[in-house]
């Protein structure tokens, strides 16, 4: 699964770097990457009840609540399940009450989704204060 992140999401073999040592570069900086979806994965199926600190800032929790909007029957307990299945919703999963966990490519869409909502709000703060 690891593997599929970094040849689906991060589409690694389209690199087109001609020295060795930028693409070990970039390879490393993708595996980090990979490695952060992978585990977010695996997380929100191991450990649902997880504190959010244990993965997300607190930024990042701040955005998703004012992007993605809870259902009414979600319960108020801010859990890292609950905002890892905000975080595939960015990536387009529905999550429909039979729907299965989100995989690895629907977290990789939302992950990378945020970290353009990151890179805006951060760009706005700096800007406006």
């Amino acid at each position: 699964m690891f593997h599929k992140v970094l040849k689906s999401g991060c589409r690694i073999e389209a690199a087109r770097l001609r020295t060795a040592e930028r693409l070990t570069k970039l390879i490393a900086l993708f595996c980090i990457l990979a490695w952060r979806v992978f585990w977010s994965t695996v997380v929100a199926r191991t450990a649902p009840c997880a504190p959010t600190k244990t993965m997300l800032t607190e930024t990042e929790v701040v955005l998703l609540d004012r992007t993605v909007r809870d259902r009414p029957s979600t319960p108020a307990a801010a859990t890292l399940s609950r905002y890892l299945r905000k975080i595939a919703c960015l990536g387009g999963y529905l999550a429909r009450a039979r729907d299965p966990p989100p995989g690895i490519i629907v977290m990789w869409r939302g992950w990378s989704r945020l970290t353009d909502m990151m890179l805006g709000a951060d760009a706005m703060q700096q800007k406006y204060g």
